[in-house]
Parts: C-alpha cells; sequence; structure tokens
C-alpha cells in the first residue's frame, strides 16, 4: 500500500507516521506539509510545499496512491470563522479535490473531531466548520472516504503536540491512560491507535463513513 500523509508534524501526524512506517503492508509513505517532519526512513519521502491551497506544481508526485491520511489542522482558538474556514476547509478540499482527480481509487481519511456538526447550522463555530468539511469530502468521488472523530487523544512513543500550551496536559494525561479509559471508555484514543485504524479502514473499510471514538476503538478488536 502506497499512502500519502498530510500533516506529519503535529501530534497525530506523527503517530501516524510511526504505525504507517512499522506496517509490513505499506510500501512507501509520502508526507506533504510546509516542513519537514525531520524523520528519516527508507520507506519516507517528504515534500516540503509552501502553498497547500495549490497542488499544480507537485501534481506529477501526487497520483499512484492507495490511502491519504489527512492529519492536518489547527486549534479554533481566537480565530474568526473565514480563518479557521480558509485552513480547515480551504486547503482540506484543495488537496482533496486534486486527489480525487488524481487517483480515483483512494481511501481518504479525515481527522475532523468529536462534536462535528453534520448539519451545518449549529451555534459553534468549528463544529460547523468541520461538519461541512466532512460533508464535502464525503461528497467527492473516492473509491471511499472516512471521517474520524476523536475526543479525548493520548499521545505515545515521541508523539507530542506542537502547542507548547497543550504539552503540560498532554503529559499529563499519558500515565493516566487506563484511569481515562475506565472514566471515558468512548471518548479516549491514542496517536498509535488512530494510525493504526486508520491503516485498517483503508485496507478493508469501516461499517459507516463517520467514525466517533466507539467505532474506530471498535474496529481494532
Amino acid at each position: 500500500m502506497n499512502v500519502l500523509l498530510f500533516g506529519a508534524t503535529g501530534m497525530v501526524g506523527q503517530g501516524v507516521l510511526r504505525e504507517c512506517l512499522l506496517d509490513s503492508g505499506v510500501a512507501s509513505v509520502v508526507s506533504i506539509g510546509r516542513s519537514a517532519s525531520g524523520v528519516s526512513h527508507p520507506k519516507l519521502r517528504e515534500i516540503v510545499h509552501a502553498d497547500l491551497t495549490s497542488y499544480a506544481p507537485i501534481e506529477s508526485q501526487l497520483s499512484g496512491f492507495d490511502a491519504c491520511f489527512f492529519c492536518l489542522g489547527i486549534s479554533s482558538a481566537g480565530l474568526a470563522e473565514d480563518q479557521y474556514s480558509r485552513i480547515t476547509y480551504d486547503i482540506t478540499l484543495r488537496a482533496a479535490e486534486t486527489l480525487a482527480r488524481l487517483n480515483p481509487y483512494l481511501t481518504f481519511v479525515y481527522v475532523s473531531g468529536q462534536g462535528t456538526d453534520s448539519s451545518e447550522h449549529g451555534r459553534i463555530m468549528w463544529a460547523r466548520v468541520k461538519g461541512r468539511t466532512e460533508n464535502a469530502l464525503l461528497r467527492l468521488h473516492f473509491k471511499a472516504a472516512f471521517m474520524f472523530r476523536p475526543g479525548i487523544i493520548v499521545p505515545r512513543f515521541g508523539a507530542r503536540s506542537r502547542t507548547a500550551l497543550y504539552r503540560i496536559p498532554y503529559a499529563l494525561a499519558r500515565p493516566l491512560l487506563p484511569l481515562l479509559r475506565r472514566a471515558f471508555p468512548n471518548h479516549v484514543l491514542t496517536t498509535d491507535e488512530i494510525g493504526q485504524a486508520m491503516l485498517l479502514v483503508a485496507r478493508r473499510g469501516a461499517p459507516k463513513p463517520v467514525l466517533e471514538t466507539r467505532d474506530i476503538r471498535s474496529l481494532l478488536k
């Protein structure tokens, strides 16, 4: 399987990249981002691309993939809706539309979030924008598309947030993982579990296109 990965420098993307590189069934991983991940591996090739709203300059490198794992995203804190939409919706759709045209047999997996608003009309801004993004992705002509909606994410195996403010609570959460599992069984995932589940749905699909935390965990049983 040949994998294209967006967001390899983020916390979730770091975990997904690790699982892809460990998986013997993954032949190659190509990551795209504004900066390199710093990871060196025989299966990994990185494309540093400054403008994530336009892929014309690198289109020749964007075909021949079986799966795309889209882990790129930001917090909505302090952003107006149009600012958040430019990153969450516009960048995602520019990439997805290009890939759908070049890879008709591709499985596209998008990291969304628990509480996403599929109606697009709710009161919470980030949830509306995520919902609009999910709905647009599901209308594209991929082999399959899956929306992952994790809740609490616990980083493991060296994955860390690029946002300094989040690093302390994430570090505190790691040793509390068994307790969090018991207290919130349908709300907690680790970064490695997200990566493993993405690989599973790329290979064999899933019962439905929108997967909440409990659905993602059930794939791994």
